[in-house]
C-alpha cells in the first residue's frame, strides 16, 4: 500500500483547510473585513453620489430658506428712508443695493440673499441660502473638497473598492463564479462604462446628456 503524504510535504501554497487553498481563505477573509469596513463610506458615497448625479435639477449644497417677518406698518416715504427705517426694525446690516418696485415695496439686497417688504402692510420676507445639513458634508467629502490628510482617505478606500471588486469575483468556484455565471455578469458590467467611453467618442460628451 502506497505511504499517504503529509501535509507537510505538500507546497506551501497549495496547503489546504476545509478543502480550500490558503490564498482562498486570506480572499474571503479580507473581502469580508474590508467589506464591513467600507460600509461606511460606501453609503456616504451613494447618497452623495445620487445627490450631485442632479445639480442640473438642484443644489446639492444649498436650499433657498423663506421667512416672513412682521413689523409696525410705516408710512410711505422717499426709498432711502424707507430703507433706513427697514434696517433699523429689521435689524438687518445696510444693503449692497435696494430697489423701489412700488410706492409701498422696497427691494434690499445683500451678498447671496435679500429681503423684499411692503411697509403698508407691514410685512417683510427675507430669502436667503441655508446649508443642507448633512448632505452638504457628505458632498464636501465625496468631491473631496477637504484635500489634505481626505485625500489619503478618499485614496484608499478607492483602493479598497478595487480590491473589494476583484477579490469578489473570486471567491465563488464552477458554475456559479468567473467558470459559469459570473463571467457574463461581469462581462456584462464592462460593457456600460466601455460602450459609454465609445459613445463619447463618436457623438461627443453632450450626446450623453440628451
Amino acid at each position: 500500500m502506497a505511504p499517504v503524504p503529509s501535509s507537510s510535504s505538500a507546497p506551501e501554497g497549495a496547503r489546504r483547510r476545509g478543502g480550500q487553498p490558503r490564498w482562498r481563505r486570506w480572499n474571503r477573509a479580507l473581502h469580508r473585513d474590508l467589506g464591513y469596513l467600507a460600509v461606511g463610506l460606501t453609503l456616504a458615497y451613494a447618497v452623495s453620489g445620487l445627490a450631485v448625479n442632479h445639480v442640473s435639477d438642484w443644489n446639492p449644497d444649498w436650499t433657498l430658506g423663506r421667512e416672513t417677518v412682521r413689523f409696525e406698518p410705516m408710512p410711505v416715504a422717499d426709498r432711502d428712508t424707507l430703507v433706513a427705517e427697514l434696517v433699523r426694525v429689521l435689524d438687518l446690516p445696510e444693503p449692497k443695493d435696494a430697489f423701489r418696485p412700488a410706492p409701498e415695496r422696497v427691494q434690499l439686497f445683500y451678498d447671496d440673499w435679500n429681503v423684499e417688504a411692503d411697509v403698508r402692510a407691514g410685512t417683510a420676507v427675507i430669502e436667503r441660502p441655508r446649508r443642507r445639513a448633512v448632505l452638504a458634508d457628505l458632498n464636501a467629502l465625496h468631491l473631496n473638497r477637504l484635500r489634505g490628510a481626505w485625500t489619503l482617505v478618499a485614496d484608499a478606500y478607492a483602493a479598497v473598492l478595487a480590491f473589494l471588486a476583484v477579490s469578489g469575483m473570486l471567491i465563488l468556484r464552477g458554475r456559479q463564479g468567473l467558470a459559469g455565471r459570473g463571467r457574463w455578469l461581469v462581462l456584462a458590467g464592462l460593457a456600460v462604462p466601455l460602450v459609454a467611453i465609445a459613445w463619447i467618442h463618436v457623438f461627443g460628451s453632450e450626446a450623453l446628456g440628451r
